[in-house]
């Protein structure tokens, strides 16, 4: 079965710098096969003979570690999971750009999340979904206006993808 695994912050700018060929050669070294990275920023696919452990996404951020020195929380989803959580995207008739529409794939879903308010947050859109929030920044990301302290609620590891990014993702998958 086919899997996504996301890596959090690495080659951002100069920081965490992994090269692409020796992530796959990680993935590869773990017994998984038919190994794709997409872009820089920690994306990778392959293929899992046998159901994954529930150790596989702390079992990969360490053997990254062991090879690259840099340390990066892990995200694994299987093929379908990450198909529903992009076809779930309630942004589609506002988010116009890719580049500026994000998905962040939750570890976790805490019970009860304190959502920021949504006019405070306007022209910028935040809307939780099963595993994610999606996110539409029209004036770019980097002008957020969703607290530090809305993203403290979540404990386990979140990482976000543009919605380009993750329709790339999305057809290596199909």
């Amino acid at each position: 079965m086919k899997h996504v695994a996301l890596l959090r912050g690495i080659n951002v700018g100069t920081a965490k710098s992994v090269a692409m060929a020796e992530l796959a050669e990680v993935f590869r070294g773990l017994g998984f096969s038919e190994v794709k990275t997409l872009l820089r920023s920690g994306n990778v696919i392959f293929e899992a003979g046998a159901a994954l452990p529930a150790t596989a996404a702390s079992d990969i951020e360490e053997a990254v570690f062991e090879a690259t020195g840099v340390r990066a929380s892990v995200l694994v989803l299987d093929r379908d999971r990450f198909l529903a959580v992009a076809a779930a995207d309630p942004l589609g008739e506002v988010a116009t750009d890719g580049s500026k529409s994000f998905v962040t794939f939750l570890g976790a879903t805490p019970g009860d999340i304190d959502l920021p308010d949504a006019d405070a947050l306007l022209p910028e859109v935040l809307r939780l979904g099963d595993g994610a929030i999606y996110q539409w920044f029209p004036d770019g990301s980097l002008q957020s206006k969703v607290p530090k302290s809305f993203w403290k609620q979540f404990t386990a590891p979140v990482t976000a993808r543009n919605a380009n990014t993750v329709a790339k993702i999305v057809a290596l998958l199909e």
